[in-house]
């Protein structure tokens, strides 16, 4: 457990930064938002905007000038923050090791490494929680001023679930990339790398319909916010599939570690 706690203590500052920048971000946002909550007159903006791109980032499927519409845009940028967060923490966590050279001192311990692993994956996991519940939190004190609907309060609950599963893949792929790659300082980048593939995968999947099956390969896709608008869930094939990247990634990482030299 002293590993647990060490790193919780050690991730602290780096929560505590990606926390700021959301919060920021949040802040910022909503102040746009008092700009044209309600004026009927932006919707002829966006609608004169070219169709690819509004598909691309789902705007035809969120009215803009409410607060659910405005959240369903903004569900992209939480992911996007949130995946990267996980990703970073879930390969830092043994890959700080070497670079600090401190690794032999860990191997050392009267711990297996798989305990190790298990240790340390927890506390950022923790992270993730704490990361989507302090997303979860400012985004309804922000909310206030609006005097949003009931509506509007599930929306956002199913929005962070997602962003939660979305934490637990890039976490797992993160973990992964920690354990297996000998470069260990290209393993935060790497994971970075796959995040933003992803993340384009996911627009180009929305911007013609030949291109649809792209969103089989990205997680950004399993949880598209004008889906879980207009079906009020989560798709439980989507489910399996995330339970199954992270369990894989997991498995290698773990046979991965206990194989490193």
């Amino acid at each position: 457990m002293n590993i647990f706690f060490h790193e919780l203590k050690a991730n602290l500052k780096s929560l505590i930064t990606w926390s700021i920048v959301l919060v920021l971000l949040i802040v910022i946002s909503s102040l746009k938002f008092s700009a044209f909550a309600g004026d009927e007159s932006m919707l002829k903006v966006i609608d004169s905007m070219p169709k690819a791109m509004l598909d691309a980032f789902s705007m035809r499927s969120f009215n803009l000038t409410t607060l659910t519409g405005f959240y369903g845009i903004m569900g992209v940028f939480f992911y996007l923050m949130g995946a990267m967060a996980a990703a970073m923490w879930g390969s830092d966590i043994i890959s700080k090791e070497e670079r600090r050279k401190t690794v032999e001192f860990s191997l050392v311990l009267p711990v297996s490494r798989s305990r190790v692993i298990t240790f340390k994956a927890l506390a950022a996991l923790i992270n993730c929680i704490l990361y989507v519940l302090i997303t979860w939190g400012v985004s309804v004190l922000a909310a206030q001023k609006y005097q949003p609907e009931p509506a509007f309060f599930d929306f956002l609950a199913l929005e962070m679930q997602a962003m939660f599963f979305i934490e637990l893949i890039f976490l797992a792929v993160g973990l992964l990339l920690g354990c297996a790659m000998k470069q260990y300082k290209l393993a935060g980048s790497t994971a970075i790398g796959i995040i933003l593939v992803a993340y384009f995968l996911s627009v180009f999947s929305g911007m013609q319909e030949n291109l649809n099956k792209l969103k089989w390969f990205t997680p950004f896709k399993y949880y598209d916010t004008s889906d879980l608008f207009h079906n009020g869930k989560l798709d439980g094939t989507y489910l399996l599939i995330t339970g199954a990247i992270i369990v894989v990634c997991l498995a290698a990482a773990y046979i991965s570690y206990n194989k490193r030299d």
